[in-house]
C-alpha cells in the first residue's frame, strides 16, 4: 500500500503539470518554448538547491546524465507544442496510450515475459481511459500535433527507462534538469514567443514542484516497479487531471467519469498486485 500511495502522489504531480500547462497556454496565452524553458529552469534551480543542502557525494555528469537530459527536453518541448492544436483529452490519450505501448514493446523486445494479470490490468486501465476521453473528442486531429505528442511520449518513456538504471534519484533528476534547462533556454532564444507574469509563475510552479520534485519522486519509486507496471500507472494521470479540472476549473463530473475512474484504478491495482505476486 505504501508503494501504491507513493505512485498515486507522483501521478497527481504529473496531472498537475497538465493542468498548469493547459491554463498557461490557453488562458494566459503563453508561448510553448518560453513555458518549457522556464519550467525546466525552475526545476533545475530547486533541485540544485536541494543537492547543495544535502550531505554526501554530489552527482557527477556522465553520458547517462546527458541521455536523460535529452529525453527530458524532447518530452517537455514536444508536449508544450502539441497542446497548441490538440484538445486536452485527446492529447492525454495519445501521450499515455503511446507510453504504455512503447513500454510494453520495450519489455517484450528484451525477452521479458509479461504475466496474464498484468496484461488484463493494462487492458482494463486503457479501456477505462478510452471510455473517458475518446468519445467526447473530435474525430479529426491535427496531424502535426499528434506527431509531436507521440514524440513527447517517446521522450518520456526513454526518460523513465533511464530512471530505472540509477541509484541516486534526486541526483539523477537534478543533472537531467540542469542540462535540459540549458537546452530549453537556447531553444527559447532561437524561437522566442510570448510570456507574461502569470504564465511565468505557472511555469515556475510546474517546474519547481510538480515537475522537479515529482520527477525525483518518480525516479525513487521506479526501481520498485516493472516497466509495464510503471506505464500502466501513468494511465491514471488523465483521470486525475479531469478531476482536478472539475474542482479547479469548474468542469462537470459525469457518470462516465466515475465509471472510467473505477476501470483505470482497478487496472492499475491489478497490475501492481500481479507484480508483487510474481515477486
Amino acid at each position: 500500500m505504501k508503494l501504491f500511495w507513493l505512485v498515486a502522489l507522483t501521478m497527481t504531480a504529473f496531472a498537475s503539470n497538465s493542468i498548469l500547462n493547459r491554463q498557461a497556454m490557453v488562458l494566459e496565452g503563453v508561448g510553448p518554448s518560453s513555458y518549457a524553458a522556464i519550467r525546466l529552469l525552475a526545476g533545475a534551480l530547486l533541485l540544485a538547491l536541494l543537492i547543495a543542502l544535502r550531505t554526501g557525494p554530489k552527482p557527477q555528469f556522465t553520458r547517462h546524465a546527458f541521455w536523460s537530459a535529452g529525453t527530458l527536453t524532447l518530452y517537455a518541448l514536444a508536449f508544450s507544442y502539441a497542446y497548441i492544436t490538440i484538445p486536452t483529452g485527446a492529447g492525454a490519450l495519445i501521450l499515455f496510450g503511446a507510453v504504455q505501448v512503447i513500454s510494453f514493446g520495450s519489455t517484450l523486445s528484451k525477452g521479458q515475459k509479461i504475466g496474464a494479470l498484468s496484461w488484463i490490468g493494462a487492458l482494463l486501465a486503457f479501456a477505462g481511459l478510452c471510455y473517458l476521453l475518446w468519445p467526447g473528442e473530435s474525430a479529426v486531429l491535427d496531424k502535426v500535433g499528434v506527431a509531436l505528442m507521440l514524440l513527447s511520449a517517446l521522450g518520456w518513456t526513454l526518460f523513465t527507462i533511464a530512471g530505472k538504471q540509477g541509484s541516486d534519484p534526486l541526483g539523477a533528476t537534478t543533472l537531467a534538469f540542469v542540462l535540459a534547462a540549458t537546452i530549453g533556454i537556447l531553444f527559447w532564444l532561437i524561437l522566442p514567443d510570448k510570456i507574461n507574469l502569470r504564465g511565468a509563475l505557472l511555469a515556475i510552479l510546474s517546474g519547481a514542484v510538480t515537475s522537479g520534485m515529482g520527477y525525483a519522486l518518480w525516479y525513487k519509486v521506479l526501481p520498485e516497479l516493472s516497466l509495464p507496471t510503471a506505464s500502466v500507472a501513468q494511465l491514471t494521470v488523465p483521470v486525475i487531471a479531469a478531476f482536478g479540472g472539475a474542482v479547479l476549473l469548474g468542469e462537470t463530473l459525469t457518470l462516465r467519469f466515475g465509471i472510467a475512474t473505477c476501470l483505470v484504478l482497478s487496472g492499475v491495482w491489478l497490475t501492481i498486485f500481479a507484480q508483487r505476486k510474481s515477486r
